[in-house]
């Protein structure tokens, strides 16, 4: 399938979790994957299991060398599924460092990446670039590696202003790359079962049809638990690891990583992302006792239905609101009069 790059330059919005999970799905459906880890994080190298890497793609990019990535590549540490296993080429902090060294290069600085993995990718069915939260350099190089680009966006507010900004400077690129990248879609992680979410969920969609993938990955406990466990969410036993699991089949059937299988069929469906269970709804951490203050609660509460009517009019439906009508909730000044 080629060279897929999972972007977006704010953080927090989950491009990492979405990469180890279309790995995973790959891996599980008998692929052939390699992770390349271009975020000096390196969260994407530990949640395939790899603690101890002697060598990074830092080394990889520190010359222009053809097939340099080739050096880097080893066997994650995830237990293999039926003799398939996940290939990783490792990241460490000192890619940050790597990156400010680049941008003395004038003439080959944004496409370092694609020359250290010339000959590397046609041995695999998808190649899958976690890359930073940021514009810069090992982004770029990422861009322009990459024949595919998926946006990873939250529901909120930021994370839709983001995507605007991610896809301007994938068109930029794909104007000097002959129509690549092209966009594979939009994916919405972590999507909870608030009204704010759902919201922002609706505006992504409408703002760009055709381009936000469907399901959207629902916020749940397994997912979470995976990445600290360095395994995949396939292998987890736990509540909702399943359906988790049948999410990201789902999605790396929409992006043609995997032929469509049942479970991801049923994931898919347009019932599929309302959640039935409180289990979807699950908090990362155990519910607080009773005799307990919960300190918490502010995380896993409805912001919403905390608020007054008119204060959830203008933060629930900011596009109907009008200033004169409708008071911002207290204390916040709400949007700028332009």
């Amino acid at each position: 399938m080629g060279v897929t790059a999972v972007v977006n330059q704010k953080g927090g919005v989950g491009k990492t979790t979405v990469t180890l999970g279309l790995a995973a799905a790959a891996a599980a459906a008998g692929r052939r994957v390699l992770v390349i880890d271009l975020d000096p994080q390196a969260n994407a190298t530990t949640g395939l299991g790899v603690w101890d890497a002697s060598r990074t793609v830092d080394h990889a990019l520190e010359s222009e060398a053809a097939g340099s990535l080739a050096d880097v590549v080893r066997v994650a540490g995830w237990e293999p599924n039926d003799g398939v296993t996940v290939d990783v080429a490792p990241s460490s902090p000192r890619l940050a460092q790597r990156e400010h060294q680049l941008a003395m290069d004038v003439i080959g600085a944004q496409d370092r990446l694609a020359v250290s993995a010339e000959g590397l990718v046609e041995r695999y069915d998808e190649v899958l670039v976690d890359c930073p939260p940021s514009l810069g350099l090992l982004t770029v190089n990422a861009l322009f590696a990459a024949d595919r680009v998926l946006i990873v966006a939250e529901p909120a507010a930021w994370s839709a202003d983001g995507v605007e900004q991610i896809l301007r400077n994938i068109e930029r690129i794909a104007e000097r790359r002959g129509g690549r990248p092209e966009v594979a879609g939009i994916v919405v992680n972590r999507l909870g079962r608030t009204r704010d979410a759902n919201y922002w969920d609706g505006q992504l969609r409408e703002l760009h049809p055709g381009r936000t993938l469907s399901p959207a990955i629902r916020l749940r406990a397994a997912v979470a638990e995976a990445a600290v466990q360095s395994t995949p969410v396939h292998a987890l036993t736990r509540d909702g690891a399943s359906e988790a699991a049948a999410e990201f089949d789902a999605l790396a059937a929409a992006l043609g990583i995997v032929p469509e299988l049942p479970r991801a069929a049923e994931a898919s469906a347009p019932n599929a992302t309302s959640p039935t269970t409180a289990e979807h709804a699950a908090p990362l951490d155990p519910a607080p006792r009773a005799d307990t203050p919960d300190r918490h609660a502010a995380e896993v509460t409805d912001p919403v239905q905390q608020r007054t009517p008119a204060a959830m009019a203008w933060a629930v439906a900011p596009s109907t609101a009008t200033f004169a009508s409708v008071a911002p909730p207290p204390g916040h000044a709400g949007p700028e009069r332009r």
